[in-house]
């Protein structure tokens, strides 16, 4: 009989956004804890809102930190401090399903930090992966879906597809895998790519591990040390995903 695995154990679990879908996850996060599911020290919820659903309902609960903060302006602050820091992170990140491609636009601020003197830009998509669904936003990320249907937000991707009652065989991680590779043979192939791969973890809630965004950092570093870069960046489920390129061009001359 084979050992049973160990529940996932996290210091820090950080919520973005502390409305609707917030309220839902710290709920089931603390319900998960009870039942052994998991286990984390706290969990830190952030909002600009002094009026979100979690800071109105949420601070009798010693675990449960509120804080009050641009989405941006607090990743600068906790990423920087988590990238510094001598051991690796054991924190995880739950995304809000509405919320822009803030782990992207993260690894952009880094770049142009990095490499003042060069060109670090937002880049559409050449052309999209093969999926039966895409569409190019505004803001220039390229959101995918292995759906061709409503699929409804707090769906878990289980094995077998609650829509099509059959088994899921497919998986965006390696969709986006295969874009890349597919494009080695080209003039101006794409490196890496960083997956943030939101998963399942526990009663309903989906997160990646902060040392997949810090390691991201590291393989964007690496990609355009010496040489200008494309990088494909995605953050993803097995079924949806947003996917953008950070460029990284040559210096500029003295």
């Amino acid at each position: 009989m084979s050992a049973e695995r160990p529940s996932p154990a996290y210091a820090s679990i950080i919520i973005v956004g502390g409305g609707c879908y917030g309220s839902y996850y710290v709920r089931q996060l603390l319900r998960a804890r009870t039942a052994g599911a998991l286990s984390f020290e706290r969990l830190v919820v952030v909002d600009r809102n002094d009026a979100c659903a979690v800071a109105t309902t949420r601070e009798h609960e010693p675990d449960v930190r509120i804080v009050r903060s641009e989405w941006a302006a607090f990743f600068d602050d906790y990423l920087g401090t988590a990238s510094a820091a001598s051991q690796p992170s054991t924190d995880a990140i739950v995304p809000s399903p509405l919320m822009p491609h803030l782990m992207f636009d993260w690894l952009l601020r880094r770049a142009r930090q990095r490499w003042p003197t060069r060109p670090v830009e937002r880049r559409p998509l050449r052309r999209p992966p093969d999926v039966p669904w895409h569409s190019a936003l505004p803001s220039g990320t390229h959101v995918v879906s292995f759906a061709e249907w409503m699929c409804p937000v707090n769906c878990i991707e289980p094995a077998k597809c609650p829509a099509t009652r059959a088994p899921r065989t497919w998986s965006m991680p390696a969709a986006v895998r295969a874009y890349v590779d597919a494009r080695q043979a080209e003039s101006d192939p794409l490196a890496g790519p960083v997956i943030f791969h939101c998963e399942h973890r526990a009663y309903g809630v989906g997160m990646f591990d902060t040392q997949d965004v810090l390691d991201g950092d590291t393989l964007v570093a690496r990609a355009a040390a010496y040489r200008p870069a494309d990088v494909l960046v995605g953050t993803v489920s097995h079924c949806h995903g947003a996917l953008n390129v950070l460029h990284v061009g040559r210096g500029h001359a003295a």
